[in-house]
């Protein structure tokens, strides 16, 4: 099977999600970014059962959860709080969550990604 495969065709496409879970970090590594993107509304059917097959690997993904945090897409950037924030420990993704909850943009007010920031770093 080739490895592209193995990102949902849709929000919908749970089948495909299943099937993560018989490869390796390694295996999937290059479709990272892709499974991702997935996690931009959780309220997808595809995003939760690909936000617990990647949790495990919290910090291998660090750079790519870096770039989403560092990014525009405030609401992104709150699923990916909400779903690695509390699990986390690489210091350039904890410099910028703090970052968020303490110096955070208006636009990262107005969608609560600063709450969601602090949250992660009262633990």
């Amino acid at each position: 099977m080739h490895i592209k495969n193995l990102i949902p065709k849709d929000k919908f496409d749970i089948e495909t999600v299943e099937k993560l879970t018989q490869y390796s970090f390694e295996d999937i590594e290059p479709i990272v970014p892709d499974l991702l993107e997935w996690l931009q509304d959780i309220n997808w059917p595809v995003s939760q059962p690909i936000a617990e097959f990647l949790i495990p690997f919290s910090e291998k993904i660090a750079p790519e959860i870096l770039k989403i945090l560092k990014g525009k897409d405030e609401i992104w950037k709150y699923w990916i709080l909400t779903t690695f924030g509390k699990n986390i420990k690489n210091d350039l993704v904890l410099q910028e969550i703090n970052r968020i909850a303490k110096n955070p943009t208006q636009d990262e007010i107005d969608e609560g990604v600063n709450e969601i920031a602090t949250e992660c770093i009262v633990l």
